[in-house]
């Protein structure tokens, strides 16, 4: 049975990946994503898939692993004791799009399958995912429509799960050190394996399938703004916390370059330009303070 599930994850990752390609490409209207196939020395492999230099996306990628291994290295095992000793096959994509005009939202979205069994013990395996938006000039319309898409691909399975999963990637998506909101947030969720098998892979498709409906509209809207060097400067200042977060704090990153994984496919997430400057502060009454006022903190947003 899990060996058939297992499969099925797969397939539906790798048609997934084919179908996010193909849309955003088709909204940039000019770039292509370059395929990197690769295969992994302990087990496994993925094609890495990057659009550069596009229409509207700056730097995009959108990747497909599948690694296994005979064994996790403690660094992973030392909050998870149960999975000591047990081989392991980790699944998923993985995109982050960050598109050159700053009135078009950074996105970042992700699922994910792990599994990890040992000869005469039950598997261990769960599901994750979400995604989220990270806006440099907030738009109360364009906040809406993610998280309306986000809570339509919820709905089918409880009232309960979108105020969770929304609540969660708030959590998650913060910069303690900064007390700050990566952005406005959508969705997160890990370790999801009750009530069963099926339900739960329904559940991490719904989510996959909900992200181009969430983003590609507001690309559509925003892609033809007109834009000044003073707002790309603060989208490349902005830009930094989006690497302090993936570099410090994100579990994806941290787990791959754990377990060993491609560095060229883990950090593909990282913008291609960015700025830090000392001590920084918006002008009060500024659209860059209304940013900081308005969209970066938790709120109900429908």
């Amino acid at each position: 049975m899990t060996e058939i599930a297992t499969d099925a994850v797969r397939q539906y990752l790798l048609g997934l990946q084919d179908d996010i390609c193909a849309q955003l490409e088709a909204e940039d209207g000019e770039g292509r994503f370059v395929e990197d196939e690769w295969v992994r020395e302990e087990g496994g492999g993925g094609r890495s898939r990057v659009l550069a230099e596009g229409a509207v996306i700056e730097k995009g990628g959108v990747n497909f692993s599948h690694v296994r291994g005979a064994a996790l290295p403690p660094s992973a095992t030392a909050a998870r004791p149960e999975l000591a000793g047990r081989s392991f096959e980790a699944m998923g994509v993985s995109l982050v799009i960050h598109p050159r005009n700053p009135h078009v939202p950074t996105s970042h979205a992700n699922v994910r399958f792990f599994i990890a069994e040992k000869e005469g013990a039950a598997p261990v395996w769960w599901f994750g995912g979400g995604f989220d938006l990270t806006p440099y000039y907030g738009v109360e319309e364009d906040v809406r429509h993610w998280h309306t898409v986000a809570r339509a691909a919820c709905q089918p399975f409880g009232d309960g799960i979108y105020p969770a999963w929304k609540k969660w990637c708030d959590d998650y998506f913060f910069l303690p050190h900064r007390n700050e909101q990566r952005g406005v947030g959508g969705l997160f969720f890990d370790d999801l394996n009750e009530p069963d098998f099926e339900q739960c892979f329904a559940m991490m498709r719904s989510v996959g399938d909900a992200y181009v409906p969430a983003y590609r509209p507001i690309m559509a809207r925003r892609k033809a703004e007109p834009w000044t060097e003073q707002q790309r400067q603060f989208q490349l200042y902005r830009r930094g916390r989006y690497v302090e977060f993936n570099l410090v704090y994100d579990r994806g990153t941290l787990f791959g370059l754990q377990s060993g994984g491609r560095t060229e496919s883990i950090l593909m997430s990282l913008p291609p330009l960015v700025r830090w400057d000392y001590d920084w502060h918006p002008e009060p009454g500024t659209p860059e303070a209304n940013l900081y006022e308005q969209f970066l903190r938790p709120r109900e947003w429908l």
